[in-house]
């Protein structure tokens, strides 16, 4: 194995432990969250739809092919994540570390995806021509 598939296995399961831990946590209400999230004023009935979303997203991330859900999927976790951690920062309630490093390892994860794992490219490979076809 390649050091760069490596590192993406690393942290891809690092990254999606991570979150599918934090998903059961919201699905079974624990008692920290409700608390932050009341102090946070945010529903908690949203700790629901967030341990619902995670735990799909954790499951699309590590599951083979379905690239463009896998892209979905790596951006709700970084507006999430990053939603997160300005909550903290913007209530002084909490400390963003937590989401920060967790959307660390989900931009390492996206950047060091393997071919087989990537939906579209930037520029394409093979292009087509814009110049007039000569006779």
């Amino acid at each position: 194995m390649k050091a760069r598939s490596i590192a993406y296995w690393v942290t891809t399961v690092l990254f999606a432990l991570g979150m599918g831990a934090s998903a059961i946590a919201d699905l079974v209400h624990a008692p920290a969250l409700v608390e932050g999230f009341g102090v946070l004023g945010y529903p908690v009935y949203l700790l629901t739809l967030l341990g619902v979303w995670k735990l799909l997203g954790a499951v699309a991330i590590l599951a083979p092919r379905f690239p463009r859900l896998k892209e979905w999927a790596y951006a709700g976790f970084f507006f999430e994540l990053t939603g997160a951690a300005y909550s903290h920062i913007a209530s002084g309630v909490g400390s963003p570390v937590a989401p920060l490093v967790l959307a660390a390892l989900a931009m390492a994860s996206w950047a060091l995806r393997p071919e087989g794992r990537l939906f579209g490219a930037i520029v394409p490979t093979s292009a087509p021509s814009l110049a007039p076809a000569t006779a």
